[in-house]
């Protein structure tokens, strides 16, 4: 599983948050997909990694400018996740 954080500029609202989250759902096979227009991200969990040149032809579009993407490894933490 990847996490990919986007860092994204011009979400003003809900509405905007779920706009970005449409766009990435019709893009990638996600597990997850979350926006904050007040921290200005995206954050992405998936299967495999995601392809940086796909996620900005993915963005491009909704108007929003991509400022970076960063991804890592994620484990999902939960109540049964202890003794992994």
């Amino acid at each position: 599983m990847t996490k990919t954080t986007l860092k994204i500029d011009g979400m003003m609202c809900g509405m905007c948050e779920s706009h970005m989250n449409d766009a990435i759902r019709s893009h990638f096979k996600v597990k997850k997909v979350t926006s904050s227009h007040a921290s200005g991200e995206t954050v992405i969990i998936s299967e495999e990694p995601l392809d940086e040149t796909a996620i900005k032809e993915a963005v491009a579009p909704t108007g929003y400018k991509l400022l970076g993407i960063s991804s890592e490894p994620y484990e999902k933490k939960g109540l049964f996740g202890f003794g992994k």
